[in-house]
């Protein structure tokens, strides 16, 4: 990369429609921007797989690059409510839910995703 990396980039799946809905979801919560954003298709997001030694090719789960360290699966939905405005920092309480069962349902969410949500065209 030749810029320098953010502190706190939220990777997603830039054709999802739930993934794209997250998003839209955070920007409004999240006035002072402490959040930046690239789709994991981006030359960008492709960039930060590669660092984060996470395949470029398998697009199953949103990542967040956040203070020099990666997070995937549930624990980036949770990491982000933190520094949401309003009540939703409250939903950090989730993360007493085992890792393991949160992630299941999450990989489930994912696997039909498109199929629920479905797709976005690219332009």
């Amino acid at each position: 990369m030749t810029t320098p990396t953010p502190q706190h980039v939220l990777l997603f799946d830039g054709v999802c429609n739930i993934c794209n809905g997250f998003v839209q979801f955070v920007l409004p919560r999240d006035p002072q921007g402490y959040y930046q954003f690239a789709s994991l298709q981006s030359d960008y997001g492709q960039n930060l797989l590669r660092r984060a030694g996470l395949p470029t090719d398998e697009i199953s789960t949103v990542v967040l690059y956040e203070n020099g360290r990666f997070f995937t699966h549930s624990d980036v939905g949770l990491r982000v409510v933190r520094h949401l405005s309003g009540l939703w920092p409250l939903l950090y309480a989730l993360v007493i839910v085992p890792k393991p069962l949160r992630d299941a349902v999450y990989n489930w969410i994912a696997r039909n995703r498109y199929r629920w949500f479905g797709k976005r065209r690219v332009v």
